[in-house]
C-alpha cells in the first residue's frame, strides 16, 4: 500500500483528499504546517508528499529544500498543490525539484491520476537503476543520492541528482531535452526545455573544472562522458 502525506492549512481540503484516496487503496498521513510535514516526512518516510505552498511556519518551498537536505527525505516525490497559479510560482517550485504542480481546484480523478503518474515513474527508475556510477573523480551513488567530486561531497537536490543520474547512467549517449522531461520529470508534468536548462547549468556549476563532462548538443539536448 503506497502511503501519501498530505500537507494543507485547511482540514477540509486534506479530509476531501483523504477520502478520495483512501478509497482507491492509498494510506494517508497528514499535516497541517511546514514543520509538522517535515516532522511526518521523516517519521513515516511517505512514497509521495502532496504539498500545499502557502502554510504556516515553514511555506512550501522551505519544505521542499528541507526534504532535499536530508538523506532520509531527499528521494521523496513531491507534488504541489497549491492556490497559486502564477507562472513564476509554477517554475520556482519544479526547479526546487517538485515532481508535478497542480493548481486548486482539481477533481480528484485528475488529482489520483497524477499521482500515480509521479509513482509510476519512481518506481520506474528503481527498477532500472544501478546503485553506484563511478567515473573516479565523479562517483554518483543512487541508492544515498549523493555525489562526490573529486572525492569531496557536494550537495545536489534530488531533480538535479536525477538529471545527472540519467547522462551519466547513460554516458557517451545523446539524450533529447524531451527524454530528460520524460525521465526525470515524468510525461504528464508540465515542465519546459527552461527548466532541464537551468538544472543543467546548475548541475555544471557544481561539477566545475569537470562541467565539459556534459556536453551540450546544439538544437538536441546533451551528452554525457566520462572525459571531459
Amino acid at each position: 500500500m503506497k502511503t501519501v502525506l498530505v500537507v494543507d492549512d485547511e482540514k477540509d481540503i486534506i479530509q476531501l483528499i483523504r477520502y478520495n484516496l483512501e478509497r482507491e487503496g492509498f494510506r494517508v498521513e497528514s499535516a497541517l504546517d511546514g514543520n509538522a510535514a517535515l516532522l511526518k516526512a521523516n517519521e513515516v518516510r511517505p512514497d509521495v508528499i502532496l504539498l500545499d505552498i502557502m502554510l504556516p511556519g515553514k511555506d512550501g518551498y522551505e519544505v521542499i529544500k528541507t526534504l532535499n537536505q536530508s538523506d532520509k527525505t531527499n528521494s521523496i516525490p513531491v507534488i504541489f498543490l497549491t492556490a497559486k497559479s502564477a507562472e513564476f510560482d509554477e517554475v520556482l517550485g519544479l526547479e526546487l525539484g517538485a515532481d508535478d504542480y497542480i493548481v486548486k481546484p482539481i477533481s480528484p480523478r485528475k488529482l489520483i491520476s497524477r499521482i500515480r503518474a509521479v509513482l509510476r515513474r519512481v518506481d520506474g527508475m528503481k527498477a532500472d537503476e544501478q546503485k553506484n556510477i563511478d567515473f573516479g573523480e565523479v562517483l554518483i551513488d543512487r541508492e544515498r543520492y549523493t555525489v562526490k567530486i573529486g572525492g569531496k561531497e557536494v550537495f545536489f537536490p534530488r531533480k538535479e541528482f536525477e538529471v545527472l543520474y540519467y547522462l551519466a547512467s547513460h554516458e557517451g549517449k545523446v539524450v533529447t531535452r524531451d527524454t530528460l522531461l520524460s525521465r526525470v520529470w515524468g510525461a504528464d508534468a508540465y515542465v519546459g526545455d527552461r527548466t532541464v536548462d537551468v538544472h543543467i547549468r546548475k548541475i555544471r556549476e557544481k561539477l566545475g573544472e569537470r562541467s565539459e563532462m556534459i556536453e551540450t548538443i546544439k538544437g538536441v539536448g546533451y551528452k554525457f562522458k566520462a572525459e571531459g
